[in-house]
């Protein structure tokens, strides 16, 4: 049995092709239940993101698990072949574990992947298609992703609007405890920069939008985390005065901030200072207000400027990440085979004091006969060395006629070792 890991990606297959692929929670439930009866392949966990889906399976094949893939999705297995990656072993352990880290993903060094897969993996466990084996090498790969966030920079630096946005904001004002944010247009930029700022917990979000049912659900979906309060678009001047940082992305082919609006709310505000972001194209906000005392006002090009260059730290970070996975893979597939030869040692040992005891019956009644002592102690310690002795001999010879000669040189060095050994002890 292999573990293998097989799937589809952004890179390789069309968005097409991996929306017919596609898990949702509920669907897979049922899949992975119906799996978990499957004598030949019942050992598996699905991940399925909008940017892939894979399967990462102990079986006996990887065709086995493509094929199951292919069924589940009702597709026949010549429209995956083509578009499908897979790996084996060390590599898929390795793979795995680059897609924990984020080094996989379309956005290098995202977080949201982690959190991802760790639901992948307890959906399978609900679902009981979750050995012991396979459990173990997801745990070493979310301790293979921490160590990847805790000790390379390849998940600190902003690579997204949404987070830049938030990153400026707390270089701005060091207390986000303290912040007031107003989140003008609750689209889906918008959205992701009021749920980075509730996410870091700032003080209070305000949300302006044109239709009253878009900011509800955005309120809704971060009012757990943080005090959320409704404006109407109409009374948006008269109420920036009471945010430090305003960001804006309303899609408006006018300015809905002026200088004007701007200047009287500074005046508001006592000429506290104010961070404004305009994330819009056409720009929401008068490029004039930047020449007011205390305001910082940035614009999409700066934001693109600053991520970019973030995104180059990033791919320098990864090559830091990338070395410290596959040392991580070695040292799991490493501890694995150890494990497996503990469990060959074991049974071994058990072969061994089997044939002790049957070649011990085998003296005990000879003296009971009353046959000679001594020859007896010679022939139990002939015969039983000659049966411990038999498997071994049998190991090096097959090695000695393998094509690989360093096979057998290795067995005969570890054998020399353990005389060796024995030798210096008895002295």
């Amino acid at each position: 049995m292999s573990f293998f890991a097989l799937g589809v990606n952004h890179q390789t297959a069309s968005v097409a092709l991996r929306e017919q692929i596609a898990f949702n929670a509920e669907k897979l439930s049922v899949l992975l239940a119906q799996q978990s009866h499957n004598s030949e392949l019942n050992d598996l966990v699905v991940v399925s993101t909008c940017n892939r889906t894979e399967v990462y399976a102990i079986s006996e094949n990887a065709d086995m698990v493509l094929s199951w893939l292919a069924q589940a999705n009702h597709l026949d297995v010549k429209q995956l072949v083509n578009h499908v990656y897979r790996y084996e072993d060390a590599q898929a352990v390795t793979h795995l574990m680059r897609v924990a880290s984020g080094l996989d993903s379309l956005m290098l060094g995202e977080p949201q992947i982690l959190g991802q897969v760790k639901s992948a993996l307890s959906l399978a466990k609900d679902a009981h298609t979750v050995s012991g084996n396979l459990n173990r090498i997801f745990e070493y790969a979310f301790y293979a992703a921490k160590r990847v966030r805790s000790e390379t920079a390849v998940g600190s630096h902003a690579v997204s609007m949404g987070y830049a946005v938030a990153q400026l904001a707390l270089q701005v004002f060091s207390q986000p405890e303290k912040m007031t944010v107003l989140i003008v247009a609750a689209g889906e930029m918008n959205s992701l920069v009021a749920k980075h700022l509730a996410e870091m917990g700032v003080g209070k979000v305000l949300i302006c939008n044109r239709t009253r049912e878009r900011a509800e659900l955005l309120a809704q979906e971060i009012a757990h985390q943080v005090d959320v309060e409704i404006i109407d678009f109409a009374a948006l001047a008269e109420n920036l005065y009471r945010a430090d940082v305003i960001s804006s992305c309303t899609g408006s082919l006018h300015q809905v901030i002026s200088y004007q609006d701007v200047k009287r709310a500074l005046k508001k505000r006592r000429y506290q200072q104010m961070l404004l972001v305009d994330l819009a194209v056409p720009r929401d906000i008068e490029p004039k207000v930047e020449s007011l005392d205390g305001v910082y006002l940035y614009g999409v090009d700066d934001l693109q400027s600053v991520i970019d260059e973030n995104l180059a730290q990033r791919r320098q970070a990864a090559v830091e990440a990338e070395v410290m996975v596959n040392q991580l893979a070695i040292e799991l597939i490493t501890h694995e085979r150890v494990n497996e030869a503990g469990e060959t040692i074991h049974q071994y040992r058990q072969h061994g004091h089997e044939l002790q005891q049957e070649e011990l019956q085998l003296a005990l009644s000879r003296l009971e006969k009353g046959e000679n002592a001594a020859q007896i102690m010679q022939d139990f310690a002939h015969r039983l060395t000659q049966k411990l002795l038999h498997p071994t001999s049998i190991v090096l010879r097959d090695a000695a006629k393998a094509e690989d000669p360093a096979y057998f040189e290795q067995l005969q060095q570890s054998l020399t070792n353990v005389a060796a050994h024995r030798r210096k002890a008895k002295k």
